[in-house]
């Protein structure tokens, strides 16, 4: 069997009180999961119930109180700056407001070959990769001597997309992507982040409120409820025959998904867990 890419286990995150001896706020309570390579697991629940906070503290953006994260076998719980530099080649993330973490006075080729320089890449190596990465997330290369803000969000997210997909990472963060897109070009980035995670065999840590996005997405589900793991398993499962009350309350009020996308969904899941059993 597969050893996950990424282990949360027991996870705590405590944030200080707010006011003179105000008790900690407790944000994840003893929090598990964990990726295989290649897959993505669909993050839902409410405003407040923590999953950015668990994104956060994957990315090294959050205190980690108590618990492990392990990522390829390496305990990355509490490291330095420099490893945290040097793991980003590994990790990277997908914010939910692609035009604020867009640098707004650099170019589309300033902002893609930036990481790339940084990792000592060669000018007209970096110049190629970056025409590389517009062709895989479908945007023009004329698009690399323009400015994010000539581009529509869908667009936007693309760019942002190429540039989380510069180092070839393992595993990307994407917290909320789509949720600042109308419904068309929502359903267009979902289709470009599974044709992208089909070509590369990238992993999704995939944060979303939106259960129409969670079913679409993910080959597994996991439901957050008030800083706690409620309810996790295969996504068919978990978004048609939820067991826990919260998970029921939450699915049974969101709309029916599109039959015809979420067979397909259905055929991408099971390719996956065919090709996870001959590797095993």
């Amino acid at each position: 069997m597969t050893d996950p890419l990424l282990t949360v286990d027991d996870l705590v995150v405590e944030y200080p009180g707010k006011g003179f001896r105000a008790k900690p706020f407790q944000a994840l309570k003893g929090v598990s999961i964990d990726i295989l390579p290649g897959e993505t697991l669909g993050l839902v629940g409410e405003s407040g119930s923590g999953k950015t906070t668990l994104g956060r503290a994957v990315l090294g953006l959050a205190p980690v109180t108590g618990g492990t994260i392990t990522y390829d076998g390496q305990d990355i719980s509490h490291l330095g700056r420099r490893d945290r530099r040097t793991l980003s080649s590994e990790i990277q993330v997908v914010f939910q407001d692609p035009y604020s973490s867009l640098n707004p006075s650099l170019t589309i080729e300033q902002i893609l070959a930036e990481p790339l320089q940084a990792r000592g890449v060669a000018a007209t190596a970096a110049k190629s990769r970056v025409h590389e990465l517009l062709d895989q997330v479908g945007l023009p290369g004329d698009a690399r001597s323009r400015l994010p803000r000539e581009f529509s969000g869908g667009q936007r997210q693309r760019i942002a997309i190429a540039r989380a997909l510069a180092l070839d990472p393992k595993l990307i963060v994407c917290d909320e992507p789509v949720s600042a897109l109308d419904l068309s070009t929502q359903a267009r980035v979902l289709d470009l982040f599974i044709e992208i995670q089909n070509r590369t065999g990238v992993a999704y840590l995939f944060i979303t409120h939106d259960l129409a996005v969670v079913r679409h997405i993910s080959h597994r589900v996991a439901v957050m409820y008030r800083g706690e793991i409620v309810e996790t398993g295969d996504g068919d499962q978990v978004t048609s025959r939820p067991q826990h009350p919260y998970t029921q309350r939450l699915f049974m009020a969101a709309p029916m998904p599109d039959p015809d996308k979420q067979e397909k969904r259905r055929t991408d899941r099971r390719a996956f867990l065919d090709a996870e059993k001959l590797a095993s």
